[in-house]
């Protein structure tokens, strides 16, 4: 600790960090303000990446949108996206560190397929959501492991209750929405998704896709081009998860500009 100009005991040098000093190292240790710093630590990785994803229930369907960014001219662009399948019926959208989202899908697609061997059908939507939150729990509470950096958004068409939206985040809290966001316009998309929901809580399936895209045109103030989002939908006549093609993408993206 040169800091200060003298050398300092680092006793003093924590002391001078303020009460926070060393309980952001270790993981699983509260601060005396009873907060675990490398759990909101996790939070502030998933905004680093720069992206925002959104997610939009509809009164049919189900859809998730994600920016995507292809970092470098050389890189092959098909290679780099953010959404996954699940399972046939469940899709979800990574927001956060590359790494860690694709073994967070990884494990989800584990568990789904041990479910469907253990128990003979479909894992329900909820059930894998609470089963990744449940792991990601876990990482907050053991020495030797770290929380992931990386929240993840489920949408799928459930058998029961019809289209569902789930978020799960690095504390290993989840949850069902009518429209949730993450990442670094998290504050600002909410706000928006809360003021159109209010207006118009029942949307169909042209609606839902085009608010969340819309959703995420104004808080960031861009227009996109097609190859500039991933959108991906669960409708309840098509309950198979897919990826909207840049064509189908692009129809969108026209009539949202027609209605302005």
């Amino acid at each position: 600790g040169q800091q200060l100009g003298y050398p300092v005991s680092s006793e003093a040098a924590a002391m001078a960090r303020g009460s926070s000093a060393g309980f952001d190292h270790h993981i699983t240790i509260f601060s005396p303000e009873g907060r675990l710093y490398q759990v909101e630590y996790a939070f502030k990785a998933v905004s680093q990446g720069g992206l925002t994803s959104i997610g939009v229930r509809g009164e049919d369907c189900a859809v998730v949108i994600t920016q995507k960014k292809v970092p470098d001219k050389l890189l092959d662009a098909s290679t780099v996206t953010h959404l996954f399948k699940l399972t046939e019926h469940i899709g979800c959208v990574m927001t956060g560190l590359s790494g860690d989202s694709a073994s967070q899908v990884r494990r989800a697609r584990y568990e789904a397929a041990e479910w469907k061997y253990k128990y003979g059908y479909e894992i329900p939507a909820d059930m894998l959501c609470r089963r990744i939150a449940d792991i990601s729990q876990v990482y907050t509470q053991n020495a030797n492991m770290r929380p992931l950096g990386c929240s993840m958004i489920m949408i799928s068409i459930d058998e029961e209750y019809g289209p569902r939206l789930y978020k799960t985040d690095p504390a290993g809290y989840y949850c069902g929405y009518q429209a949730c966001s993450v990442g670094s316009k998290q504050t600002e998309a909410n706000n928006h998704l809360e003021k159109k929901i209010k207006k118009k809580p029942k949307l169909g399936y042209n609606e839902a896709v085009q608010l969340a895209i819309t959703a995420l045109s104004t808080v960031l103030s861009v227009d996109f081009k097609p190859s500039e989002i991933e959108v991906g939908v669960v409708t309840t006549e098509n309950p198979e998860f897919r990826v909207l093609s840049d064509e189908d993408v692009d129809i969108h993206l026209t009539s949202i500009a027609e209605k302005d």
